[in-house]
């Protein structure tokens, strides 16, 4: 996965909450075959900005921070700038979609 995270309900705080830099996080599980198709997507994405972080939740064994932000149907991904979610998707979106997503929520106040 190489610039992709995982993060959990333990560093979710300080991994995402806290972080200096917008983070865009893929709510996933590893019986899903969209979220699999996506995780590519996100790779390459993570290898292209610089100034973003990139990680993953796996639903399964993180539901507690699948359940604060209302993940209700998977892959869906959130982007968090100054610990609040700012731009939220779900389902599995070409590399373009997703990449707007993300120069949207850098570009937001």
């Amino acid at each position: 996965m190489g610039n992709v995270a995982e993060f959990t309900d333990d560093s979710f705080d300080s991994d995402v909450l806290q972080s200096d830099v917008p983070v865009l996080v893929d709510f996933w599980a590893t019986w899903c075959g969209p979220c699999r198709a996506v995780a590519p997507v996100i790779d390459e994405l993570a290898g292209e900005f610089e100034n973003v972080k990139f990680g993953k939740v796996d639903i399964d064994q993180n539901r507690a921070t699948a359940m604060k932000f209302k993940v209700e149907s998977i892959p869906t991904i959130i982007i968090f700038k100054n610990g609040e979610p700012v731009k939220r998707t779900m389902g599995a979106h070409p590399k373009s979609v997703l990449a707007n997503l993300v120069e949207e929520a850098i570009a937001a106040q």
